[in-house]
This record gives C-alpha cells, structure tokens and sequence, in this order.
C-alpha cells in the first residue's frame, strides 16, 4: 500500500512520535511525505521515505494528483487547524480528492491510530482490487 505521510510544523512531533509507534507497520509500505516531514521520518526511523515538495511549495498537490489517478492508498495529515495556513485551498483540495476517490484519511493521531491497525489486519485489501482492476 502507499501511504502519504503529512504534519503542519506544530504537528510535525506528532508524526515522529506516530512513525516510530508505528513503524513495524509503515516498513512494510510504501511511504511518501512532503518535504521537511519526510526527513524527519526518516531521521528518527530510518524507513525509506519519498519525499515531495514541502507543502507550501506544492507538496500537498503532488500527493493530490497521486490521489487523482488513484496511486494513493491512504493519507495521514495532522493538521494544525489552530494556525492559519497560506495554502489552506491546497490543503482543503487534498482533503476534498481524498473523499471524491475514496482513500482513508485520518488528520489527527485518534483516526491515524485506528487506521494504521486497520491496515494491519488486513481492512484496506479493498484497494488492492481496484489496483488490480487497474492493472498495476
């Protein structure tokens, strides 16, 4: 499965915290976060990351049009919906794609626990038929 991992900079401690809980299960997915978050999974994980644009420079996009074309399993965002973001339509377009094409989205560390065992037992095999019924 391919998950896209994503943290406003106040959340960004949030996210080390849940890659490293949960790290025996993000190795064993393909792991794609934009810019500065993916470093720093990697830094304190060292599972293998891609990594796009930071948000703010298209990043959020980048991992939208995966979405777009169906290439995208799950997303995991912990926004900071306390601090005004300069590319909050970025940000609400992503969220926006995730609900248009079905893909789990959690945005804050509850829902991303529930998901991430979800994915461990098995719950979201679902995607892996529409990928084979797209021939990938």
């Amino acid at each position: 499965m391919k998950l896209a991992l994503i943290a406003h900079d106040k959340k960004k401690n949030d996210m080390i915290q849940f890659a490293r809980a949960y790290q025996h299960i993000l190795g064993k997915h393909e792991l794609y976060a934009t810019g500065t978050t993916g470093i720093k999974i990697m830094e304190a994980t060292g599972l293998e990351v891609y990594r796009f644009q930071s948000g703010p420079l298209g990043g959020d996009q980048e991992i939208g049009a995966l979405i777009a074309q169906n290439k995208m399993d799950m997303v995991i965002f912990f926004r900071d919906p306390l601090t005004a973001q300069p590319h909050e339509p970025d940000i609400s377009a992503l969220i926006r794609l995730c609900d248009v094409y079905a893909i789990p989205l959690a945005t804050n560390m509850g829902t991303a626990e529930v998901l991430i065992h979800g994915l461990d037992r098995g719950a979201l095999q679902w995607r892996s038929i529409i990928h084979e019924k797209q021939g990938e």
